[in-house]
């Protein structure tokens, strides 16, 4: 028996807490430190995609999710030109909010790899492609080439900083 009456709705909530759940899985359990990281990172990466690349991604999340991902949404002023990992998780941290602490980097990195698990393979191959490298990293293994990163979030966010400035000089 449908727990909504409605099996679009169904499928939806039970998507999302799969989602929340494997967000979970890195940054701790609590429900509700998962929501805000999902919704302070999806937001922040829609305002960093142009307007037809952020309807491409939503159009492929759940509908709890994609109404998370819209809200607040004003395409006439995106994107935002975030051009560094720090501005990116910058963005994150503020829509985090307050929130018991949470790292930025870690939320991120949980989302993106939710991302890259549910999302057809093309559709996250043109998001990454319009991060720069260094937010990109952030996806993990096959993002970049350079593998997932390890340490502490200062010692990750030191490893991106890292291998954009390589790329840049090489």
């Amino acid at each position: 028996m449908s727990a909504t009456g409605l099996e679009v709705f169904d499928r939806s909530l039970q998507a999302t807490h799969i989602w929340l759940g494997e967000i979970g899985e890195v940054i701790g359990p609590d429900k509700q430190r998962c929501y805000h990281a999902l919704r302070a990172v999806l937001q922040t990466l829609r305002d960093r995609l142009t307007t037809d690349q952020a309807a491409h991604l939503g159009a492929q999340l759940p509908l709890l999710v994609r109404g998370i991902y819209y809200e607040g949404y004003r395409p006439s002023i995106q994107p935002l030109t975030v051009r560094s990992l720090d501005e990116f998780i910058a963005l994150v941290q503020k829509r985090i909010g307050d929130m018991p602490p949470m790292d930025a980097v870690d939320c991120t990195r949980a989302v993106f790899q939710v991302l890259d698990r549910h999302i057809a393979p093309g559709e996250m191959d043109d998001v990454k492609q319009a991060l720069p490298q260094e937010i990109r990293r952030l996806f993990g293994a096959g993002a970049d080439g350079q593998g997932t990163m390890q340490g502490s979030p200062a010692a990750r966010r030191e490893q991106a900083e890292r291998g954009a400035g390589a790329q840049q000089r090489g």
